[in-house]
C-alpha cells in the first residue's frame, strides 16, 4: 500500500480496535462452505433442468469466492494454519476455474504497489471504461503469465493450479456429446471472472490522485451496500488488509468520523 502524509492521519488498528480481526467460528465455517454449496447447487439444478436457479448459484459462487473467501484466503484472514489455508485457496479457486495462488501473488503486489504501473492487478484503474470492460476478456490469461514470472515463492502451486483449470475445461469440453451441464459450468464461470477489472480495479480506485487515503475512493449508503452485498469497503480494506470481510461493516464505522475530520468525501448514490 502506499503511504502518505493523509494515511498517517489515520488510527492504528489497535486504537479503533483489534476485535476486528476476530471471526466466529461459525463464521469462518460458513466462509469456507457457501462456495462449494453454490457449486454443488449448480449441478443439482442444472441436472433436474432448473436453469434459472442453477445461473443465478454460479453468480453466488463467483461473486463469493473472489471478493469474500477466496479474497479472505489470499490475506490470511480466517484464521486457518497455513496449509489449511493454501488448501483451501487451491480448492476453492480451482472449481471457479481460477488459479488461487496467482490471485495471491498479484493481489498483495497491489497492495504493496498500487498505483505503480507494475501492479497488473490495477491495470483497469488506468483504463477508459470500454477498455476496462475489454481487459476482463484476457485478465486471468494476463495475471496468470505475470504470476509465473513473478511466482514469490509459490510456483509449484501456480503451475498445479495452471493444470487443474485446463484438465477441468478439457473434461468438460470431452463431454459435450454426452451432456452440456459441464460446458455451460465452465462458460458461467469464466463469463463471471470477465467483470473482475471493472469491479476490482476501475470502480474503486483513482490511480491519478496523489495519496493512498485518495486513491481508493470511499463508498456509503444503503443502496450501494445492497447492491454489493457489504462488499463496497474496498478503501477500508487498503487500509487495513488484516481485517475479514465479515467486519468490513464495522470497521467502516469506526473509521467514519476519522473520515469525517480528514474531509473526505464519499461517493453515494440516491441513499
Amino acid at each position: 500500500m502506499n503511504t502518505s502524509i493523509a494515511a498517517t492521519d489515520l488510527p492504528r488498528l489497535s486504537d479503533i480496535g483489534t476485535d476486528l480481526l476476530q471471526i466466529t467460528r461459525c463464521q469462518r465455517i460458513r466462509t469456507l462452505s457457501v462456495p462449494f454449496i453454490a457449486c454443488l447447487a449448480y449441478w443439482l439444478f442444472a441436472c433436474s433442468g432448473y436453469w434459472g436457479f442453477a445461473v443465478l448459484s454460479l453468480v453466488v459462487m463467483s461473486f463469493i469466492t473472489y471478493g469474500s473467501t477466496s479474497h479472505d484466503l489470499v490475506h490470511h484472514n480466517l484464521g486457518l494454519q497455513r496449509r489449511t489455508n493454501e488448501f483451501f485457496l487451491f480448492l476453492i479457486e480451482a472449481i471457479a476455474l481460477r488459479s488461487g495462488h496467482t490471485y495471491q501473488v498479484v493481489h498483495l503486489n497491489h497492495h504493496a504497489r498500487f498505483p505503480h504501473e507494475d501492479d497488473i492487478e490495477a491495470d483497469a484503474s488506468r483504463m477508459s471504461f470500454p477498455r476496462a470492460i475489454l481487459e476482463g476478456f484476457v485478465f486471468q490469461f494476463r495475471i496468470y503469465i505475470w504470476a509465473l514470472r513473478n511466482p514469490r515463492g509459490r510456483l509449484n502451486w501456480i503451475i498445479v493450479e495452471g493444470v487443474v483449470v485446463f484438465c477441468l475445461i478439457l473434461g468438460a469440453l470431452i463431454a459435450i456429446p454426452y451432456t452440456l451441464i459441464p460446458v455451460i459450468y465452465v462458460g458461467l464461470m469464466i463469463a463471471g471472472s470477465w467483470i473482475i477489472p471493472l469491479i476490482t480495479a476501475f470502480i474503486p480506485h483513482d490511480p491519478r490522485a496523489t495519496d493512498a487515503v485518495h486513491q481508493t475512493r470511499l463508498f456509503r449508503g444503503t443502496l450501494f451496500r445492497f447492491i454489493a452485498f457489504d462488499h463496497l469497503y474496498h478503501l477500508e480494506h487498503h487500509l487495513y488488509p488484516n481485517v475479514p470481510h465479515q467486519n468490513w461493516p464495522r470497521l467502516a464505522q469506526r473509521l467514519d468520523p476519522w473520515f469525517e475530520k480528514m474531509g473526505l468525501q464519499s461517493i453515494r448514490f440516491w441513499f
